[in-house]
């Protein structure tokens, strides 16, 4: 590989480090992602992430459990090696999209729980509340729909598998 592809793969591990970053992510959790997504091989060790991450294997170690808590990272063995892999867990988009769904009800229930704490009052609070919760409660009824939507318009087969959550 060249110089100038190697430039531009550790640009692409910095960059989905710091989307990642500003979804809540611990931005190592994005550079681990970005690189299993771009390496050569579908699976990494502790230290093959740090030797190309240029990180600590403690923070790699601390990362991949974050990664495989939510989703989006799962952790094998090889048959007669000792030590684990990690790699991108199959249906690690839609685990996100999932997380993201998540969010929604949580910050709609919030504003209902703050509709219901200022009662009758007709306020300025109110309407942005009431504001809140209508844009969420609307996100949260279309959201499913278009995963749905999504997940039909797949190749047959594909769709199953993300849907299961299984492993290649």
């Amino acid at each position: 590989m060249n110089d100038e592809q190697q430039v531009k793969e550790k640009s692409f591990v910095e960059e989905f480090g710091l989307v990642f970053q500003q979804l809540g992510f611990p931005r190592m959790a994005g550079r681990i992602v970005g690189w299993l997504l771009l390496c050569n091989t579908p699976h990494q060790s502790i230290d093959e992430l740090a030797e190309a991450l240029m990180a600590s294997r403690g923070s790699i170690s601390t990362m991949t459990h974050l990664l495989i808590q939510v989703g989006l990272v799962e952790r094998f063995c090889l048959p007669g090696v000792r030590h684990d892999y990690f790699r991108i867990r199959h249906g690690a988009s839609q685990q996100l999209l999932k997380r993201r769904a998540e969010q929604i009800a949580m910050l709609r229930q919030l504003a209902e729980r703050g509709l219901e704490l200022l009662g009758d009052k007709a306020t300025v609070t109110r309407q942005g509340l009431e504001e809140m919760r209508d844009m969420y409660a609307f996100f949260e009824q279309e959201f499913p729909v278009l995963v749905e939507r999504w997940e039909q318009a797949q190749p047959k087969g594909q769709s199953q598998l993300v849907q299961k959550g299984g492993n290649q």
